[in-house]
């Protein structure tokens, strides 16, 4: 089992910054990527970012290229979304997972952290 802890979120204004956290434990070696989902209100889940573990080859969402960046520290097992130009539509629940392998789902998430961004 892999736990994952979300930090970071907050209230902040349009065109603001905000770094989220993500803290991983338990049995991280099984992790072969790390991911950035959200959910706002009245929506679905979405995808934002995306890290390979080993190499760390990102990928992410074409509403958040060139402004969200997604990094991690395996010294530390943890992986941050850096946020900046943040936008009233980035508002909702961000969550961390991680998944095993590649090309399955992701196994394990993590409870959430809440991005509110005001105009």
């Amino acid at each position: 089992q892999v736990q994952l802890v979300e930090s970071g979120g907050g209230l902040v204004q349009a065109g603001d910054s905000l770094r989220l956290s993500c803290a991983a434990s338990g049995r991280t070696f099984n992790i072969y990527g790390m991911g950035w989902f959200r959910q706002a209100p009245g929506k679905e889940r979405e995808f934002v970012a995306r890290i390979v573990w080993n190499g760390g080859r990102t990928y992410y969402a074409d509403s958040v290229e060139g402004r969200f960046t997604i990094s991690r520290d395996i010294a530390k097992n943890m992986v941050y979304l850096q946020m900046n130009n943040l936008k009233p539509d980035d508002t909702a629940v961000y969550y961390c997972a991680a998944t095993r392998a590649m090309g399955r789902g992701y196994d394990y998430w993590g409870q959430g952290t809440q991005v509110t961004v005001s105009s």
